[in-house]
């Protein structure tokens, strides 16, 4: 497996959610959105990882992805120390 620009764009917008705050949602607007943005987000719907197809909330399995996805963000953003 590896990373298809459609895998990309759904860690993109699992990387918005906020993990400090599993009560705080996300909306995708169709009309200002990225065509990109707007496919990833009801694919990570018709996953069962969020809760609408412009958004919503993160399900339980939802944040366990986005927890992952984000980590793996900040691991591959740390910079070697010279």
């Amino acid at each position: 497996m590896s990373f298809t620009p459609e895998l990309v764009a759904e860690l993109e917008i699992l990387a918005l959610f906020n993990l400090a705050n599993t009560q705080e949602g996300l909306k995708i607007h169709t009309k200002t959105a990225a065509p990109q943005a707007i496919a990833a987000t009801k694919r990570l719907h018709d996953k069962g990882l969020i809760t609408q197809a412009d958004g919503g909330y993160l399900t339980s399995l939802g944040l366990d992805a986005a927890q992952n996805a984000q980590l793996l963000l900040t691991i591959l953003a740390v910079t070697k120390a010279a």
